[in-house]
């Protein structure tokens, strides 16, 4: 499904950041930063543009190839790799910050995915997370069809067990990037620190 969405010459969610990662990625320390489900490369290429080393992964090899064109288009690198979050590696200790930005998966997966994610964060590495909530299926704006890849507030709070939030909460927003997310949106909103 991704490599067929990402093969046209357009960006499927447009080449700019997405909204909440714009206004908060000053919150995440300068250095190595992970961006999961990174698919074209709007975040990473805006995080390398502030500074950041960043590494995209996604399961699309098509979306990363857009990803590194729109970086060199930028004057940045970044590094990508091909991968399936079911079964990634994230070395421990080994990241600044971690950006998941409409990275939808099943429950059981995320759940394992999040606690890598914590692992992998240096202590004082944050996770800036937004995601579609359940409420986001009656908007037809964009998203997961089905709520058991959306998150709640409640959840992630469980799921992130070992971050202080610093930021959390769920709210409706204009979500507009690229042809598949156009209008109001139900999000969820974290940014969490590691001790």
């Amino acid at each position: 499904m991704w490599d067929e969405r990402y093969s046209a010459d357009e960006y499927a969610y447009g080449t700019d950041p997405n909204d909440f990662l714009a206004e908060y990625h000053h919150l995440i320390p300068t250095g190595k930063v992970l961006c999961l489900a990174e698919g074209e490369g709007r975040n990473a290429v805006y995080l390398a543009r502030q500074g950041y080393e960043v590494t995209a992964v996604d399961s699309s090899a098509v979306g990363l190839d857009k990803a590194q064109k729109l970086a060199s288009l930028s004057g940045v690198s970044i590094n990508t790799i091909v991968a399936d979050l079911a079964d990634f590696t994230v070395a421990p200790n080994s990241f600044d910050g971690v950006v998941s930005i409409f990275c939808h998966v099943p429950k059981d997966i995320r759940k394992d995915l999040h606690q890598r994610v914590i692992a992998g964060l240096k202590p004082g590495g944050i996770l800036l997370l937004e995601a579609y909530t359940p409420a986001q299926l009656q908007h037809g704006t964009g998203g997961p069809a089905t709520d058991e890849l959306t998150m709640t507030l409640m959840e992630l709070d469980q799921e992130l067990d070992g971050l202080e939030i610093i930021h959390g909460q769920e709210l409706e927003r204009d979500v507009v990037e690229g042809l598949y997310h156009t209008g109001r949106g139900a999000v969820v909103q974290i940014i969490g620190r590691k001790a």
